[in-house]
């Protein structure tokens, strides 16, 4: 009975705080400290006297009785609590102070040092979650936001060429958790939609070679260019799967008012209300009033600059957003088409791949670490540790630690690690196999997801491209014991042309220009790292020849070269280039097509250039034996010339070096971070872009160009208004009925040279919207039936597509030319003709607003799409289509007094252009190289105009004409198609890329592309009422057309 007394009184000493156990905080350690004490009490407490014993007292010993035993230090020996000695150390109370008092023992001083081991690994783990930033902060929300803008940015054509979304996380969060959520949606909402690629260089996988570019096609609008790849930020890809609005944008939520945001809203209810086929012609009407007034500057005088009264508020309603070197009419509409296309792609991937919607949702939000950092230099550790020293400094770091705890980013950092393994558990050849199975529009998708997927690109590193190395011979900069003996310049070359790279020799297979139902062989002298010559050759643009030496030595040091070494190589490789770049001929001289064509047999060939093996490069190239009678087009004869001379004279490992840079330049899409990183600042020198675009863009523009026709078929069945088709080709006829009347009031053309070129208008083919086989699925699957895509291969599926589209290439040699054949996307803005062809080709993705919708006046369609449609046609009598008759063969079938009077007008045209200055760098336009683009759009407007004349001269009911004015705009009919032509060529574009697009291009800016035209329009003048004398009606005009 005693002892059980004295158990109870124990226990409520421990209990109580008159014993001397106090409350401790509440925290782990202390918690944990206590239930020790409690144990060792307890233990204590079983070895006090029981029943029988010889203590005959029910008290608990004092500390001061334990010390008279000689325990009060612990004991000794195996005494103490632990020990069951006799006269151990027992649980006792202090007489001076009351408290409780007792020796712990060896168990318990065992037990102390288990708690560190076992917190150790939590430590660990600590240290390591840090590492992924898997860290939270307690800021306000203005810096949260600004953190988070600045983590989506920077990628713009893999080939060449968006809505609000939220963030997936728990049910419950935190208070700074919610905020960080918000502000990632604002942020991601703005900047998912902003976007576009920046124009810096042509792609690898054109389809038009060496001169087809601007001599056998042309476009109404310059090529999309490349889009870089870099990785997708942390909000980017949870918002993949977002829909195409369904509703009116009022619902966009309140946004920062920054230039992505704008372009966001701009964007999206520009899609809104293209695609949305349920709203009424009054408010698509509305709707397009308010664009159109929002873009004017209604206090400029028309006749004095209508580019200022159509487009003057441009520039503040449309800011050109960080990752793009331009902004304009076009822009954004292929803003508005890769949004549709990217929500097209991703239909349907999960049923084939079920893991995908997880990867997507985790890696968008756990991988965008070093995308705060892409435009700095450094490697990934350096880049970490900038992010991390964003976090604001009055953060402690026990308040970091707290949060992330609280934070559940850890969760995601576990689930993208099962994930991953997920995914590389399943067998290679399962996908395979069903790769052969595949549909072509399955393999776009799995071309997409396999871009997306950057956490495998990562985690696979270099790799596949050192595996693509050492199958090409290996790269002399990555190995010092490369062996020269074993290199042949001239098989290099060919085997990464088997690749769609030409580097050196330019070579494709194609119609003879002068003979258009043949395919040839066909060679052209080579491309060059920079966009032109001259970046080599003149002082002024030493500093763009820098930057591209700064972007070879930082991927090289990036692929493991010391330092020195990659100097030493970039040097002579620059060398090397730079006595490439002065044996190319310039543009100028190679104007005129009929004195670079030679026409040959092979054998005639290699007898003329006995160091180039023509036969063996072929047939590496096209993968079939040469006959050496078989005929060739060589384009640059005097360049091959001087190209073996060159390589002759240059040691093979510097030849090596540089075949191979250009190849691994073409590869930095597939690669991670780092190496987009230093192709940004690279673009960001030449064109003043500032970030690169989301990894989304560039994936859709890549398949999107590599697969256009898969890609098409998905967009034609969903958005495309057949409508549009039908008008398009009413309208096309009207306008060769335009042409053909101003072609009889034409006077400086004699009858015969008239009647030939009727006859080429008339025999012109026409491309509207798509293909019919492509909604045929056996027809488009037969089209990529040799194409493998491998969904977790995204460096592999780069090389098939390339391969694919060489072989698809070679493959026509042998065969008739086939004049039906669409080698355009359907879904991609721009319009084309063909002059070895003879063929216009209207894509549907230019068949939207502002060029055409079927609730539009007439008076806008007309003055938009109806004016591309007399640009291209112009383009089969300009200074290059006029050279190429109603076959599109290369013949002389104009009169000597025609070419005469043809060169006296085109000259006007040429002095004109050439007087036009652009202020914001002091540079003048290139007359000579743009008057093709110039009289197109001189002679489209004024047919366009004419056959909209006509269209209303045949309207009887006063209702139709009624609708050909827009509530809203101070205009008459007459005055909105001339508004709307120039509406299309509103945009800005950065001082540095107006500067490197002027060397090259064949296209004025939009500003003199309204300028230069209207001022040469009687109609215009007549319409606007402007006097003879102002700037847009100068008393001397230019036409040729």
């Amino acid at each position: 009975m005693c002892s059980s007394q004295c158990a109870d009184a124990a226990r409520m000493h421990l209990a109580c705080d008159r014993v001397g156990v106090r409350r401790a905080p509440t925290s782990t350690s202390t918690a944990t400290m206590m239930t020790l004490i409690r144990m060792m009490a307890m233990e204590s407490v079983n070895k006090l006297p029981k029943k029988g014993d010889k203590a005959s007292d029910c008290v608990l010993p004092t500390a001061r009785s334990a010390a008279r035993n000689g325990d009060a230090d612990g004991g000794s020996g195996g005494g103490g609590a632990g020990g069951g000695g006799s006269g151990g150390c027992v649980l006792g109370i202090d007489e001076r102070t009351g408290r409780l008092q007792w020796c712990p023992g060896y168990r318990f001083v065992r037990i102390l040092f288990v708690i560190p081991a076992a917190m150790l690994p939590i430590a660990l783990l600590f240290l390591l979650l840090s590492r992924f930033q898997v860290v939270g902060s307690e800021v306000p929300e203005v810096l949260a936001q600004q953190r988070g803008q600045a983590g989506c940015g920077g990628i713009g054509y893999f080939a060449d060429a968006t809505l609000g979304n939220e963030l997936a996380d728990d049910d419950v969060l935190s208070g700074w958790a919610a905020t960080e959520q918000r502000v990632n949606a604002e942020r991601c909402l703005s900047l998912a939609t902003a976007g576009g690629g920046g124009g810096e260089e042509q792609t690898d996988l054109g389809a038009d070679r060496g001169l087809l570019r601007h001599i056998l096609r042309t476009s109404f609008v310059p090529p999309v260019p490349e889009r870089h790849g870099v990785r997708l930020p942390g909000c980017q890809q949870t918002g993949l799967r977002d829909n195409a609005p369904e509703a009116d944008h009022d619902d966009v939520p309140d946004v920062p008012d920054d230039t992505a945001t704008k372009a966001s809203r701009r964007v999206k209810k520009s899609l809104a209300w293209r695609l949305v086929d349920s709203k009424s012609p009054e408010s698509i009407r509305a709707a397009q009033v308010e664009i159109m007034r929002k873009h004017m500057d209604e206090r400029a005088d028309p006749c004095q600059d209508f580019y200022q009264y159509a487009c003057g508020n441009w520039d503040q309603v449309n800011p050109i957003p960080k990752d793009k070197a331009a902004l304009d009419t076009f822009e954004l509409l292929r803003e508005s088409l890769d949004l549709v296309l990217k929500n097209l792609l991703l239909e349907g991937i999960e049923h084939d791949l079920p893991q995908l919607p997880d990867i997507e949702n985790t890696l968008g939000s756990t991988t965008s670490t070093t995308m705060a950092s892409a435009t700095a230099p450094g490697t990934v550790d350096e880049q970490l540790h900038r992010v991390r020293k964003r976090i604001p400094m009055r953060v402690s770091r026990a308040v970091q630690n707290k949060l992330i705890i609280r934070s559940t980013q850890v969760k995601r950092v576990r689930k993208r690690r099962q994930l991953t393994a997920t995914t590389e558990r399943v067998e290679v050849e399962d996908y395979e196999e069903r790769a052969e199975d595949d549909d072509a529009e399955t393999k776009a998708r799995h071309l997409f997801v396999s871009c997306m997927n950057y956490a495998q690109i990562e985690q696979r590193g270099l790799e596949p491209l050192h595996a693509l190395l050492s199958s090409l011979g290996g790269w002399p900069v990555l190995d010092p014991s490369w062996d020269a003996r074993n290199f042949d310049w001239l098989n290099l070359t060919a085997h990464v042309r088997r690749y769609n790279n030409d580097i050196l020799i330019v070579q494709w297979v194609g119609p003879d220009i002068k003979n258009s139902d043949e395919n040839i062989v066909q060679f052209d002298q080579t491309s060059l790292g920079l966009p032109t010559r001259d970046y080599y050759l003149q002082p002024a643009n030493r500093k763009y020849l820098e930057a591209y030496r700064q972007f070879m030595i930082e991927v090289i040091e990036l692929l493991g070269v010391p330092a020195g070494r990659a100097r030493q190589a970039t040097d002579e490789m620059l060398e090397f280039e730079i006595q490439l770049a002065n044996i190319t001929n310039p543009p100028e001289e190679r104007n005129n097509v009929s004195t670079l064509y030679r026409k040959m047999i092979l054998e005639h060939l290699q007898d003329e250039i006995p160091e180039i093996d023509w036969p063996g490069y072929l047939q590496i190239v096209t993968d079939r034996k040469v006959n050496s009678s078989e005929f060739v087009v060589m384009f640059a004869l005097t360049y091959m010339h001087e190209l073996v001379q060159l390589i002759e004279q240059t040691e093979p490992r510097i030849v090596a070096n540089y075949i191979l840079w250009r190849f691994v330049r073409h590869r930095i899409n597939n690669l991670d971070d780092r190496f987009l990183g230093a192709k940004q600042r690279f673009s960001n020198a030449l064109f003043g872009r500032e970030k690169n675009p989301p990894r989304w863009k560039n994936c859709v523009t890549q398949v999107n160009a590599n697969m256009g026709m898969a890609v098409g078929a998905m967009f034609v069945r969903r958005y495309f208004d057949e409508t549009s088709k039908r008008d398009t080709l009413t309208m096309t006829h009207e306008l060769q009925q335009a042409f053909r009347e101003l072609l009889n009031q034409t006077e400086w053309i004699d009858g015969p040279t008239k009647r030939l070129a009727e006859q080429k208008v008339n025999a012109m083919s026409l491309r509207i919207g798509y293909p019919d086989f492509i909604l045929t699925p056996a027809e488009l699957n037969a089209r990529y039936a040799s194409l493998s895509v491998h969904p977790d291969r995204y460096f592999e599926n780069t090389l098939n597509v390339l391969s694919h589209i060489r072989r698809t290439d070679q493959e026509k040699l042998g065969q008739p030319v086939n004049k039906t054949v669409w080698h355009t996307a359907p879904a991609v803005v721009n319009a084309y003709y063909s002059r070895n062809k003879n063929q216009i080709m209207f894509p549907a993705g230019i068949l939207q607003p502002p060029f055409y919708h079927r609730h539009f006046p007439k008076s806008i369609n007309y003055g938009g799409i109806g004016v591309v449609i007399g640009h291209e046609l112009t383009h089969g009598f300009d200074d290059k289509g006029r050279l190429f008759d109603h076959d599109g063969n290369l013949y002389r079938w104009w009169s000597d007094g025609a070419i005469e009077a043809f060169h006296e007008r085109a000259a006007c045209l040429v002095q004109q252009y050439g007087k036009y200055t652009i202020d914001e760098i002091g540079v003048q336009l290139d007359g000579e190289n743009t008057q093709g683009e110039n009289i197109a759009d001189n002679g489209g407007i004024k047919q366009a105009f004419l056959a909209y004349t006509r269209w209303l001269e045949a309207q009887t009911d006063p209702r139709v004409l009624e609708q050909e004015t827009l509530p809203g705009l101070n205009v008459t009919n007459r005055q909105l198609f001339f508004l709307n032509f120039a509406q299309i060529w509103c945009g800005a574009m950065r001082p540095e890329a107006t500067r490197s697009k002027l060397k090259t291009a064949v296209h004025s800016p939009g500003r003199f592309r309204v300028i230069g035209t209207l001022s040469n329009s009687e109609d215009f003048a007549r319409e606007y009422n402007c006097p003879i004398g102002s700037v847009m009606n100068p008393a001397e005009k230019c036409s040729v057309w």
